[in-house]
């Protein structure tokens, strides 16, 4: 007969058989984990983007943002303390040149205006009596002078005329030393008339000179005033937009206070800004490419400022084509500004992976069905391709899709 089994040693055989399957699930599991590893992860080729390297030119550039400006725009002050009375237009009208803005108050400044054109009359006036003065005094001075030397001949025919009477007896050595005393006072006294002439004309012409000074000075604070008075009298300065008006009627206005800003929006420039570490690989005339959305516009930097602010180089671009549809007064841009162009350069198109030149982890298609990763020395770059200094050859296939999540994989299986 058959020998009963113990509950004890069915025990021990259940143990036996759970303990053998469980040692077959974890074979069967680790022989599957070692074939994925062996074989790499894989990943669709048709959710990666990937580009050709190719040898061509590089044109190095350096980042930068700006802000897209009128190319004319030109605000308008006032030039006197006044107040404002009329409005004519309003913010984004079209005005013409010389077209009326706004209506100050301005019978300060005109009182003014009448008070300096009487002052100019009133200068003119005292000069016209100068002059006439002068030239009275002056010729009064002359007719002396001609008097006198008419004294002089009559003295000196009288001092002769002793000399010869005494030479036949009949005059004395007292009456030709009357006669020749006489004739000395008189040419000193000609002497004196005639150096009181000279520096009485150049007493009166710098007299006259100053007086027409004072005049020249009254005649161009009338002209200024004038200038002032129009300047006033709010006008377009040329043709285009109101983009700023200040319509706080009865507000009071200071001098030099602005009052409206005239802009042309059909044609733009850019101010732009970079890190003041880059401002060196700035210069008048390099080309600056300008990304407006997925478009493109290029010019040149026209001005840069010596004066960095909060860190950071100003410069002016002036465009190509600077009415182009693209523009909007207003709207922040990315730019690349061009400092360098060098040829046969290894280049891959630029994309969301490039974060400045340095070392990175790139996967290079090594066959049709698999990618390898590799360590990529990158430089210069610009909006489009960045230049590869070692790592990938010309003619290789690179992917330029954000690979983070892979980083850890040295290759990758294509589906």
């Amino acid at each position: 007969m058959d020998r009963e089994i113990s509950i004890e040693e069915r025990r021990k055989e259940s143990r036996k058989k759970r303990l053998y399957v469980g040692g077959v699930f974890l074979a069967v599991v680790a022989s599957v984990a070692g074939l994925m590893m062996l074989l790499g992860e894989s990943v669709k080729e048709n959710d990666l983007l990937i580009k050709k390297a190719e040898l061509a030119s590089l044109e190095s550039s350096v980042s930068a943002s700006g802000k897209i400006v009128p190319l004319y725009e030109q605000a308008i002050v006032s030039p006197v303390a006044t107040r404002i009375i009329e409005v004519y237009c309003n913010e984004g009208d079209t005005v013409e040149a010389d077209q009326s803005l706004l209506k100050l108050d301005l019978q300060s400044a005109e009182t003014d205006l009448r008070r300096i054109s009487d002052e100019v009359s009133m200068k003119k006036n005292e000069i016209e009596q100068a002059s006439l003065a002068n030239a009275t005094y002056l010729t009064d001075l002359e007719m002396k002078i001609k008097v006198k030397e008419m004294s002089v001949s009559h003295l000196k025919a009288e001092v002769a005329n002793e000399k010869r009477l005494d030479s036949i007896g009949s005059g004395t050595g007292d009456r030709i030393r009357e006669a020749e005393l006489a004739y000395s006072t008189a040419r000193l006294e000609l002497e004196q008339l005639k150096m009181q002439l000279n520096n009485e004309r150049k007493s009166h012409a710098a007299s006259f000179r100053s007086k027409q000074l004072e005049g020249s000075i009254s005649a161009r604070n009338l002209e200024e005033m004038r200038r002032t008075l129009d300047d006033a009298r709010v006008k377009a300065p040329r043709k285009g937009t109101v983009t700023w008006l200040n319509k706080d009627l009865g507000a009071s206005i200071g001098a030099g206070q602005k009052l409206a800003v005239v802009s042309d929006l059909t044609h733009f420039k850019i101010e732009g800004e970079i890190p003041e570490s880059n401002s060196g690989k700035l210069s008048v005339g390099s080309t600056v490419v300008v990304r407006i959305n997925r478009n493109t516009v290029t010019g040149k930097i026209a001005t840069i400022s010596p004066q960095s602010i909060n860190g950071m180089a100003q410069f002016t671009v002036f465009l190509d084509n600077d009415n182009d549809h693209l523009l909007r007064s207003g709207l922040r841009t990315d730019l690349n500004v061009v400092y360098d162009v060098r040829e046969n350069v290894v280049r891959i198109p630029n994309g969301s992976y490039f974060q400045g030149a340095g070392n990175y982890f790139l996967f290079v298609k090594v066959a049709d069905d698999k990618l390898e990763r590799r360590n990529v020395l990158l430089g210069d770059s610009n909006f489009d391709y960045v230049e590869v200094k070692s790592g990938i050859s010309p003619g290789e296939e690179v992917v330029i899709s954000d690979m983070s999540s892979y980083k850890e994989k040295k290759s990758i299986n294509l589906k």
